[in-house]
């Protein structure tokens, strides 16, 4: 099993930004809309601060 540890959950424009590390798959982002749909990509990042960068560059694009 794996496991995963929440490093970040930020509100933002509405949105909650989590940031997050898995053994597997390093640091990664994911965005929560009010509604619960999850947003992102699979990118892999080798730190959370990158990470939580990406997240913020993210919803500042509008993607």
């Amino acid at each position: 099993m794996t496991t995963t540890k929440i490093h970040l959950a930020v509100g933002i424009h509405n949105m909650i930004l989590m940031v997050f590390y898995t053994e597997i798959d390093c640091w990664q982002f994911r965005l929560i809309s009010p509604g619960g749909a999850v947003f992102g990509e699979r990118k892999l990042y080798y730190t959370p601060e990158a990470a939580e960068k990406a997240g913020r560059e993210w919803i500042q694009q509008g993607n």
